[in-house]
């Protein structure tokens, strides 16, 4: 009696079991692969089509809303059947009849259509439904329209740098730039998924992120704001145009959290036409993959270290020579000229000399010097979420000769990324403390709840200076664009912003620098004492012109406009700023 309930206690089990797997199952296809199997079905009547699924990637708005960066659109292909277009005068005739509805190159037409032994050749993809049901009410013979799927992006060029693209590698179609690429195993789709077994299908993402460690398909929310990325983009065109540079580049990011709101490269591409770029080397995002001498806003780092070690303050005074010579070699200001007996370091700082920085390295000492740089993280990867990172080249900071160390304090010798440039500065504006750049800040699985992405915060953080130190460079670099860029006419009464410029020449691939050839750079972070924003610019090259004052103060100034419009930021200051002074 016992042993026939323990059976009827195990069937009733079986049975129930088997029931919950069932419908698991049809919520998986009804609900989860409801659309998927929807499209697949009407595919797979013709030959040659393959079904495509991609996660979505999103911009976020100011608001907390959501727009589409890169998704999937759906549409028709039109195709014909060579098999059934037989005689040479009906195929001119279908020709003449679809080209009145669609563009369609003739003697390609032509071509597909004497193909008497193939029975699908693709004529026009990613027609409008409109002008598909007119195709298809023609009922034309040998004529077919068929719905398909592709990737589109919504924002065209928008931050095409930070989304990137899709690409074929043999037959593997997967992100092949950017954050495609970066997140392909969450915005990636199986396209034999849903042709698997029956019952092996139902726990394929748990499993597979149990037992290989994959993650499972979703998709991802930035923190790029469109508006911001628009405007951060209409100005690097406008630098590359108007100073015929080889590119620009640029970033806005919460100094904070390490969000990056707008990422942009001049020139771009639209990721829907890739086919259109000259070469494939525009995909390619200099902001993280490649290094450079970055010149003069290097010295924000380098007097912070003095305050910091607290051998200097903006008081201190040294003598100004114009020219010094370290190791048998000789590094001048930029006018090679003396600027006094007794200079401060408030305006060496306002009028960028390079016996000033070296002046405040040499006072910290060499070692000390050394380890403060690296602590910027100036040798490591940021572990931004974007591919192909490149390396930094600070191998001078580790020789502790007077010269190395003396040209990186300001800015030469050393080549960095500029979002890892980016990330050391942001430093001096968060308080002293390392922080993460990243694009990603929320990821929706497709099956279970999303996760929203966590960075260090301010605790875990590697702290670099002091808070004081933080302050007290900011201040200093306040008064650089209230009394010293162009001569304090950039300056916002109602506003502290705390920027310096940077021109570094070039590096030669032969050895040495070019005399005419000048990287120019920009940072700055506002309201300065705790900042919602810090932007990067830098144009590489710029023709006929020699100072970033010249090229990148008023893409700064339009780009930090715009931020305090748009976010109403309220003002952080009354009092009107202190008389001018003259700079460089």
């Amino acid at each position: 009696m016992i042993g026939s309930q323990n059976r009827l206690r195990l069937v009733t089990l079986m049975l129930l079991l088997f029931a919950l797997i069932l419908v698991s199952k049809l919520y998986f296809v009804q609900i989860i692969s409801g659309e998927a199997f929807e499209a697949r079905a009407e595919h797979q009547y013709v030959a040659g089509i393959n079904y495509f699924d991609r996660g979505s990637i999103f911009f976020s708005t100011k608001d907390g809303s959501i727009v589409p960066a890169a998704n999937v659109k759906t549409g028709f292909t039109l195709s014909i059947n060579p098999n059934l277009l037989r005689e040479r005068q009906d195929v001119e005739l279908i020709y003449e009849e679809l080209n009145s509805l669609v563009p369609i190159e003739r003697e390609t037409f032509l071509t597909k259509a004497a193909k008497n032994n193939d029975p699908y050749e693709e004529v026009v993809k990613r027609l409008d439904q409109s002008v598909a049901e007119e195709i298809q009410g023609r009922k034309l013979p040998g004529v077919m329209v068929t719905r398909d799927r592709w990737r589109t992006y919504p924002g065209e060029t928008m931050a095409a740098h930070a989304i990137g693209l899709i690409g074929y590698s043999g037959d593997e179609l997967a992100g092949r730039y950017g954050l495609e690429r970066f997140y392909e195993s969450i915005l990636g789709r199986d396209g034999d998924a849903v042709f698997v077994n029956f019952f092996a299908e139902i726990f394929s993402n748990i499993k597979s992120v149990v037992q290989n460690g994959e993650s499972p398909e979703g998709d991802i929310v930035t923190s790029v704001e469109p508006s911001v990325s628009a405007f951060l983009d209409s100005e690097l065109e406008k630098v590359t145009k108007q100073y015929s540079s080889e590119f620009t580049g640029g970033i806005v990011i919460d100094p904070h959290t390490g969000e990056i709101i707008a990422l942009g490269l001049s020139p771009t591409f639209d990721p829907n036409f890739p086919q259109n770029a000259e070469n494939s080397a525009i995909f390619s995002n200099r902001l993280v993959e490649d290094r450079y001498e970055m010149g003069s806003i290097m010295k924000a780092l380098t007097y912070s270290i003095g305050l910091e070690t607290d051998v200097i303050s903006s008081k201190t005074t040294y003598n100004d020579p114009g020219c010094m010579t370290l190791n048998t070699k000789t590094f001048c200001n930029y006018d090679g000229k003396s600027h006094g007996t007794s200079v401060t370091m408030q305006e060496a700082l306002n009028q960028s000399l390079n016996t000033g920085a070296a002046f405040v390295a040499g006072r910290v000492g060499n070692k000390r010097f050394s380890d403060y740089m690296l602590a910027f993280g100036l040798e490591e990867k940021t572990g931004i979420d974007l591919p192909n990172e490149g390396n930094t080249l600070v191998a001078n900071l580790k020789t502790l000769r007077e010269l190395e160390l003396a040209q990186a304090s300001f800015g030469q010798g050393i080549a960095l990324t500029p979002i890892n440039t980016v990330r050391a500065l942001s430093t001096l504006a968060n308080g002293g403390t390392l922080i993460t750049p990243h694009l990603v800040k929320e990821i929706r699985y497709k099956i279970g709840p999303s996760k929203r992405l966590s960075y260090p915060g301010v605790e875990e953080r590697t702290r670099v200076i002091s808070q004081e130190a933080s302050a007290e460079i900011s201040r200093m670099l306040v008064e650089v664009v209230d009394r010293s860029l162009r001569f304090g006419q950039m300056s916002l009464p109602n506003y502290s912003v705390a920027a310096k410029t940077g021109t570094a020449q070039i590096a030669a691939p032969t050895g040495g620098y070019y005399s005419d050839r000048y990287l120019h750079s920009f940072f700055g972070y506002f309201p300065a004492y705790d900042p919602d924003f810090l932007v990067f610019f830098f144009t590489y090259y710029p023709k006929d012109v020699q100072y970033a004052s010249e090229t990148l103060t008023d893409a700064f100034f339009n780009m930090t406009k715009f931020l305090i419009n748009y976010y109403d930021i309220p003002p952080d200051r009354e009092a009107a700023p202190a008389a001018p002074i003259s700079m460089n």
